[in-house]
C-alpha cells in the first residue's frame, strides 16, 4: 500500500525517491540550513512533503543544472525556499533560472565548465558535465562525501579527546 502524499518519509524512502545515497541527504543537512527533517528516538529522519520538494528542487540545481553548494545556497537566498520547492515539484511556469541570472551569472553560481577552480566544500557535488558518465561522476561524488564525513567524525574525535587513528 503507497503512503499518502502527506505522510512522512524516512530517509530511505526519500533516497530512493531521488536517486542519491543517504549520506548525500545527510550531507546536504549541514550544507542546506532549509533542509530540517523531524528526529525522532535514535536519531532516525522522518521528511515532511515540503522538505520532500525542497531535497528534489536542490537535487535538481546541483545535478540537473549544475550549480554548486554555493550557487545553490544563493538561490535559497535570493528567490527563496518555496522557489526552490517550486522546482522540485515541476511546477509548471517555474522557470529553472533564478529571477535576474539570465543576464549575468556570478561565477560561484554558474554551471561548470571545466575551468572552475573549487573550494573544498564545493567539491563534494560538482556538476555531473564533466565528460564521465553520469554513474561513473556519482559515484566519484558518493565516495568524495564519504570521505568528507569521515574527516568530520574524525574531527569531532579528536575535539573530544580521543586518540586519532595513525597518532
Amino acid at each position: 500500500m503507497d503512503k499518502s502524499p502527506d505522510a512522512f518519509r524516512t530517509i530511505s524512502e526519500v533516497a530512493e525517491d531521488l536517486d542519491v545515497p543517504q549520506h548525500v541527504l545527510r550531507f546536504w543537512e549541514t550544507r542546506f540550513s532549509h533542509i530540517k527533517p523531524l528526529k525522532r528516538g535514535g536519531g532516525r529522519r522522518y521528511y515532511r512533503p515540503d522538505d520532500v520538494d525542497l531535497l528534489k528542487g536542490i537535487r535538481h540545481f546541483l545535478y540537473g543544472e549544475g550549480y554548486t553548494i554555493k550557487g545553490v545556497q544563493r538561490i535559497l537566498k535570493e528567490e527563496g525556499v518555496r522557489f526552490v520547492q517550486a522546482i522540485g515539484r515541476g511546477e509548471q511556469g517555474v522557470s529553472a533560472i533564478p529571477l535576474g541570472a539570465e543576464q549575468t551569472v556570478p561565477e560561484d553560481m554558474a554551471p561548470s565548465n571545466g575551468t572552475h577552480h573549487y573550494e573544498e566544500e564545493e567539491v563534494a557535488c560538482l556538476p555531473l558535465r564533466q565528460g564521465l558518465p553520469p554513474e561513473a561522476l556519482h559515484g566519484l561524488q558518493a565516495a568524495l562525501e564519504e570521505l568528507y564525513e569521515c574527516d568530520r567524525v574524525l574531527s569531532s574525535l579528536r575535539g573530544a579527546g580521543e586518540v586519532a587513528i595513525g597518532e
